[in-house]
């Protein structure tokens, strides 16, 4: 059994997932809804991600998928968070960890307390024109200043408290939260966070200066990221989602949201178990 923060025991679940991706979901759902059914009432089905959740009564989302499908279902659930149980039909699973032969044992679990919620930073993305706010996103994973054609070296000013920390000169700038911190960021060369830190991780994209590295700080700062001279492609993408274009008079602000995003961790199933599975930490060399 494992201990932590706990819910009342759950009565009612919502079914999410990215249908219209992912055809599998689709077959799958037919299976694991009897499962699912043996223990909670489910309230909904979404696969689509078209339904307002602000006003579902329910206890926690069951999301079919890969970590792709969680960072879409958090963002329906915007302000409304539900504690999450992925199930994974996809590759890696980070997030999504429970295989769907092993959902019988998992809800079992979950249903006697052994469990523990976790819980995870979310960020709050503002793009200001000048001083109009343009767009007000929360997300999960990351906030990405991203070039395009003619693909030349950005030029991208980062205050932090208002207080000017450095200009990047890089092809892009990652500023990712703990769970990010797997994704965009480990490909790009910055560490790895634990997932319930609270501390957002700065990333430049090929940095034309070498001595330039990734940067941890506190979640309790506020970003403000502004490019100079960008290209007509350049954007402001978070979590996979374009917000906008970024011209010399725009200006992105990340902070930590107020929204607390709840993973269900079932017994067995730690944090460190899970970077050897997905990451294949061995900690052996294979002999030829």
């Amino acid at each position: 059994e494992i201990t932590g923060q706990q819910m009342m025991q759950p009565k009612k679940a919502v079914l999410l997932g990215s249908g219209d991706r992912r055809p599998m979901v689709n077959d799958a759902v037919f299976g694991i809804r009897p499962i699912v059914e043996n223990y909670l009432e489910i309230t909904l089905e979404d696969f689509d991600y078209s339904t307002d959740l602000s006003g579902i009564e329910a206890d926690i989302a069951i999301v079919l998928g890969g970590d792709g499908s969680i960072l879409r279902a958090a963002r329906q659930m915007k302000n409304g968070q539900l504690p999450v149980l992925g199930v994974n039909l996809g590759k890696v699973g980070f997030l999504a960890d429970i295989q769907p032969n092993d959902l019988d044992r998992a809800l079992q679990l979950l249903m006697t307390g052994k469990y523990r919620l976790v819980d995870h930073l979310m960020m709050r993305c503002q793009v200001f024109r000048n001083d109009e706010l343009v767009c007000d996103e929360i997300g999960l994973n990351e906030a990405a200043i991203l070039g395009g054609p003619p693909f030349n070296i950005q030029r991208i000013d980062l205050e932090v408290d208002s207080e000017f920390a450095t200009t990047y000169r890089c092809d892009g700038l990652i500023i990712s939260t703990p769970i990010g911190s797997t994704a965009h960021n480990l490909s790009a060369g910055g560490p790895i966070l634990r997932k319930d830190l609270q501390a957002f991780v700065i990333s430049p994209i090929s940095p034309h200066t070498l001595t330039v590295r990734p940067i941890v700080d506190s979640a309790d700062r506020v970003y403000t990221v502004c490019v100079k001279e960008p290209h007509e492609s350049t954007s402001i993408v978070l979590d996979g989602q374009v917000l906008s274009n970024l011209t010399e008079d725009h200006s992105v602000r990340i902070q930590k949201a107020e929204s607390i995003f709840q993973l269900i961790e079932i017994a067995g199933k730690g944090y460190y178990r899970t970077l050897r599975e997905k990451l294949g930490w061995r900690g052996t060399l294979t002999e030829h």
